[in-house]
């Protein structure tokens, strides 16, 4: 599987010590198979350091067998929950890779809402299941980030 990661320099040897902390799924690197939603990831960063670039991996899931991978398929209520325990920070899980729906701009207007009381968790549900999910990837540990194989990168 080729993954993406949009930035503002290109990526060789991912690491963790330059993650955020409170974000989706957690302290990680993030990357992507939708090459277009790396693309924007960059554009984000470019207008804040004048350049993008996107880095490309290959990753053969089969070298991650031994590794704890949580996947969420769709938006539910354990996505919800796991993005709320990771955005403030109480998430104390070992997975060391997590993948999943985006809270994109659209996404996390319906996150705010929840998170501000306006919504219920059901009523946050039924809204996310209309949207098409982008997915991410978020590589935790360093034993996850071995399983990936840089193979290039371009300014965009």
């Amino acid at each position: 599987m080729i993954l993406y990661h949009g930035g503002a320099v290109a990526v060789p040897d991912p690491d963790l010590a330059h993650s955020r902390r409170a974000v989706d799924f957690g302290p990680g690197f993030y990357v992507t198979p939708v090459l277009d939603q790396a693309i924007r990831w960059g554009e984000k960063r470019k207008r804040r350091f004048g350049q993008a670039v996107v880095s490309r991996y290959e990753f053969e899931e089969s070298s991650a067998a031994t590794l704890k991978v949580l996947r969420f398929a769709t938006y539910s209520e354990d996505w919800l929950d796991f993005i709320v325990s990771c955005r403030n920070l109480a998430d104390e899980s070992d997975w060391d890779i997590v993948s999943g729906g985006v809270a994109n701009d659209k996404v996390f207007d319906t996150l705010e809402a929840y998170f501000d009381g306006f919504a219920t968790k059901g009523q946050t549900i039924d809204k996310l299941r209309m949207e098409t999910p982008n997915l991410q990837l978020c590589f935790r540990t360093q034993a996850a980030l071995r399983t990936l194989r840089f193979a290039g990168s371009e300014r965009i």
